[in-house]
């Protein structure tokens, strides 16, 4: 025979659990629902406000890597496709993506010619891995791997990517020479939670 008091506190139980589940449902509803976190917009806000000169001598603004990354996808030139930054130690950087050589050339307003693009056209893996050291308003940076789908260069075959390649996409850049970084930016710390730039006089 069923005691009324364990009628009762069963009953408790099974309202109890409903409730539960019932708060776990809409929890997940509520998650899902969210809009993500637009992690470009906050780093292109961070960026403008460096380049605005506005910060005080000593401010730090920290970047991190997923917002380093979505800058990386959002502003990668034409054949490049899928770009990854990540910081395996302090001041180690690899970076990754998908480069149809042939794509970037043809951007940069260079049409190659047709041995040239049956060399260059079509997506492979590239991967760069380099040292990066800044003070005093200066940042140097130096290549110390490179692969193309899975083949190591170096030598003549990394001076030409570098020249045709990188330069090119970035003017100012000087591969194992120290160059001002502008901004008042006095320096650079690389760790592999993101970049911290700290700002000089």
């Amino acid at each position: 025979m069923t005691r009324k008091g364990n009628c009762v506190h069963r009953a408790r139980v099974q309202q109890s659990v409903r409730r539960s589940l019932f708060q776990g449902i809409l929890l997940v509803l509520t998650i899902s629902a969210a809009p993500a976190y637009d992690f470009y917009s906050s780093a292109r806000q961070k960026v403008d406000l460096i380049e605005s000169g506005r910060l005080q001598p000593g401010a730090r603004v920290d970047l991190s890597l997923r917002e380093l990354n979505a800058m990386a996808e959002h502003e990668a030139p034409v054949g490049v496709r899928d770009p990854k930054v990540v910081v395996e130690a302090p001041e180690i950087v690899t970076g990754r993506a998908l480069v149809d050589f042939g794509k970037v050339r043809r951007a940069q307003g260079y049409q190659p010619g047709w041995l040239m693009a049956k060399l260059l056209d079509g997506e492979r893996p590239v991967s760069v891995t380099a040292r990066v050291r800044s003070s005093a308003g200066k940042v140097t940076v130096e290549v110390q791997r490179a692969e193309i789908s899975g083949l190591e260069i170096d030598g003549a075959v990394l001076d030409f990517l570098v020249q045709n390649f990188v330069i090119p996409l970035y003017p100012e850049a000087m591969i194992g020479r120290p160059i001002a970084m502008g901004f008042r930016i006095d320096r650079l710390l690389v760790a592999p939670a993101g970049v911290a730039v700290l700002i000089g006089r």
